[in-house]
């Protein structure tokens, strides 16, 4: 397995013109596609604890490395 970087678009709910990204990490076996077909349940779990934002759209990608993991919102997903 290889971590994938879940990258989820979230805007206020009260205020949908502030909108930022997500980036949800975890380990996945699968093309970014096939993760970003699956995404729906950890995009649902994302917004069960931040209930003050929506998801609007979201893809996953490989982790590129000269992220700084953990640095900016970055939180493991499972």
């Amino acid at each position: 397995m290889r971590m994938i970087d879940l990258v989820v678009t979230v805007c206020a709910v009260l205020s949908p013109a502030n909108c930022e990204e997500q980036h949800l990490l975890f380990n996945w076996n699968g093309s970014p596609k096939q993760c970003a077909m699956a995404a729906p349940p950890y995009i649902a779990q994302w917004i069960g604890e931040h209930p003050k934002w929506t998801a609007v759209k979201w893809r996953c990608e490989y982790p590129h490395p000269n992220d700084r993991a953990g640095a900016d919102g970055v939180k493991s997903a499972g």
